[in-house]
């Protein structure tokens, strides 16, 4: 790890001073520093300056209910979320992704605002021997290497998938973001937030390098809305996702069979949670049951494009995708 100046904002406005000050990625906020902190010791990133953000009197932590919805600040940690009873009650999708994530003592440090910042887990893009294209090379080893966890969605030069379990629910969920930078505040679906890397663009987001997550949003919970989450993992526990699924769905009609509205959001397979549109239109306005379930997980890997070692995730994107609306179903 690289030597770096560290300090402390006490308000928001000084953080961003001490961003702009610093020049384009030459600081950075340090909030559980769970990501940041092994970039650094990888000599992937080498900030000038950390600039510490868990004491800024006035960035949003804690979860807060008001009749639009929810608000989860930034330095809300996961097992803040996790444990949260409205959070568990309202929005179990989020919940279930929460408690999913990393081990119990990261998620105590963790906060939703880094997390939905993280860096792929790609091999390739983490080691400090191989410059790939994410990191500014002129190729993405893993397209053909070794890529039995990497995307079976082709939108990107960058084949890594996004890592946050609870990225790829809360787009199911519809949630934005309020951001803060020089110019104010902006809010912007979470889903514009998240955007897979571009030759101009190589990271994964669309934060500005002066800007700071301040609190995420979420819609309130519609009457009929169910949600889960499933993961799939290489380990038991305590992995990232070799597939997910957050299905949310609004259900009504005889029986509450009936689907009236449907997002159905997959992570592990794209450089972002990946909403599959085709699957939602089949479960729109269907009554949900074994068959109908069959065809939307079809639909939603009928364009997928498996790379040479990673099809085996078809078949757990299927069976995780018919699994979350079986359990839904019968909720």
């Amino acid at each position: 790890m690289r030597a770096f100046d560290y300090t402390s904002a006490g308000t928001v406005e000084e953080a961003l001073a001490r961003l702009g000050q610093a020049g384009d990625g030459a600081a950075r906020p340090l909030a559980g520093g769970t990501d940041l902190l092994t970039l650094m010791k990888a000599d992937l990133v080498a900030p000038g300056e950390l600039i510490n953000i868990k004491q800024v009197a006035d960035l949003p932590r804690g979860i807060s209910a008001g009749a639009g919805g929810l608000a989860i600040g930034a330095l809300t940690t996961l097992s803040a979320i996790e444990r949260d009873p409205l959070v568990r009650r309202d929005y179990p999708a989020l919940a279930e992704a929460a408690g999913l994530a990393a081990t119990p003592q990261l998620r105590n440090m963790a906060t939703i605002g880094g997390n939905l910042l993280q860096r792929p887990r790609c091999w390739y893009f983490r080691s400090p021997d191989v410059r790939c294209w994410l990191q500014g090379g002129d190729e993405c080893q893993a397209r053909d290497g070794e890529n039995q966890l990497h995307a079976l969605f082709d939108v990107s030069p960058c084949v890594a998938v996004h890592p946050s379990d609870l990225a790829t629910a809360l787009v199911a969920l519809d949630a934005a973001v309020r951001l803060r930078g020089p110019g104010g505040e902006r809010a912007l679906p979470l889903a514009e937030l998240l955007a897979p890397p571009t030759d101009e663009r190589r990271t994964e987001t669309t934060l500005a390098a002066d800007e700071l997550v301040l609190s995420v949003e979420l819609p309130a919970r519609p009457e009929g809305a169910r949600g889960t989450y499933l993961k799939a993992m290489d380990r038991k526990v305590w992995a990232f996702a070799l597939v997910g699924v957050a299905a949310v769905l609004r259900m009504g009609g005889p029986g509450g069979r009936r689907v009236e509205e449907a997002r159905l959001v997959l992570g592990g397979v794209a450089p972002v949670p990946w909403r599959a549109a085709a699957a939602e239109a089949v479960l729109a306005g269907a009554e949900l049951d074994e068959e109908v379930a069959a065809r939307a997980a079809a639909s939603a890997l009928a364009d997928a494009r498996p790379l040479a070692q990673n099809g085996y995730k078809l078949a757990l994107a299927e069976g995780l995708i018919r699994r979350a609306l079986a359990s839904l179903a019968g909720a």
